[in-house]
Order: structure tokens, then C-alpha cells, then sequence
């Protein structure tokens, strides 16, 4: 039922629309598309799940969209992850809970260490870039672009999604698509880690 996401209520869907570079293919069935939470069902329903994603993590507040990529990075994790990996998720989720400068620079750093390559690091940098500046600490402010966190997060939810057995790929979008909408209903969005 519309209406129920409360934390999308805010969420202008044409900005999110743009900021998301969804397909000609998946505009066409959002044509007259009231709100993001409409968007989201007809997208999920008419097979473009990905856009679907897409769609979520630039529509959802800063910190649900960063915890929202933590959780689908928790929910594929190897039980071998790399401390450099769960270092950058567990600052992004530190900054989530507190909100400081200090660990919105933590995570960078630790995603940073990461080269990269993780859904874990992603979820880092969107935290990072969800900040006011993107400069060094001592440096003038330098706002980063407003689509760069909900890229972020995006990038980060997709390769959580790819991790290991791409087969189950289409059931991790399906999955990830009902943590977003957890939290973007004002719930943790937690989902119990993948059976290997």
C-alpha cells in the first residue's frame, strides 16, 4: 500500500529518477508514476529489479542509504572476509549510529584500504560522501556532488549482489529489495547472513 515508506516521503522522484540513469526501458512503465514507492513496484514487478536498486538508493535518506548498503554487504559476506572489508562496514555503520565527522573520515580511510573492490568499501564511501566536504580535514570545504552517496550506495548494493555465486543474483535483488523497503519504512532492514 502507498504510503507506508515513510522514510521516501521526502524523496522527489524525478531527482531520484535522473540521479538513477534508469533505461528507456525502465522509464516507459513509470510514465505518470505519483511517488518513488509506486516507482520501486512497477520496476520491481515489470523485471528491472537492478533499476529498482537503483531507484532506492538515491531516494533514501543519507543514513538509511548507507546502512541499507551495510546490510546487503553483511547479508553476502564470506565467513572469510578481510578485516580491511568488515573494518570499512563497521565504520560506515559506526558513522550511521553517530553521525561524526570523525568516522564519515574513518570509513574513507578504511575503504581506502580496500582499494575499492568491496560492496563494504562502497558502503564506506557512501558514508563518506554523505558528509558536507570530501576535502582533507585542514582543507576548505569541497561539497561532494549530491548523486555521489546514492551512487555510492548503489555500486555497493550491485556487488553485493554478484558476490561468489552469481546465480544468486536474482534472489539477492529480490531480498535486498525488502531490507530497503524495511528501512525505508522505519526498520533495521536486517537479514540473517547467506547460507553458504
Amino acid at each position: 500500500m502507498a504510503g507506508t515508506l515513510t522514510k521516501l516521503a521526502g524523496a522527489d522522484l524525478a531527482t531520484a529518477v535522473e540521479r538513477a540513469t534508469l533505461s528507456p526501458e525502465a522509464m516507459a512503465p513509470l510514465a505518470g508514476c505519483p511517488d518513488v514507492e509506486t516507482a520501486l513496484d512497477l520496476l520491481e514487478n515489470g523485471g528491472f529489479a537492478a533499476e529498482a536498486v537503483r531507484l532506492l538508493a538515491h531516494a533514501l535518506p543519507k543514513r538509511e542509504r548507507v546502512w541499507w548498503a551495510c546490510m546487503c554487504a553483511a547479508n553476502t559476506a564470506p565467513p572469510d572476509l578481510g578485516e580491511t572489508e568488515r573494518m570499512a562496514r563497521e565504520t560506515a555503520e559506526t558513522w550511521v549510529r553517530q553521525q561524526k565527522e570523525e568516522q564519515r573520515y574513518n570509513a574513507f580511510t578504511h575503504a581506502q584500504s580496500t582499494d575499492f573492490q568491496s560492496p563494504e568499501a562502497w558502503a564506506a564511501v557512501s558514508a563518506f560522501w554523505s558528509g558536507e566536504s570530501i576535502s582533507l580535514k585542514d582543507l576548505p570545504a569541497v561539497p561532494p556532488p549530491p548523486h555521489a552517496s546514492g551512487a555510492a550506495a548503489a555500486g555497493g548494493v550491485a556487488l553485493a549482489a554478484v558476490r561468489g555465486d552469481i546465480a544468486r543474483y536474482p534472489a539477492r535483488l529480490k531480498r535486498f529489495l525488502e531490507s530497503g523497503r524495511n528501512i525505508a519504512a522505519g526498520g533495521p532492514g536486517r537479514m540473517p547472513p547467506e547460507e553458504p
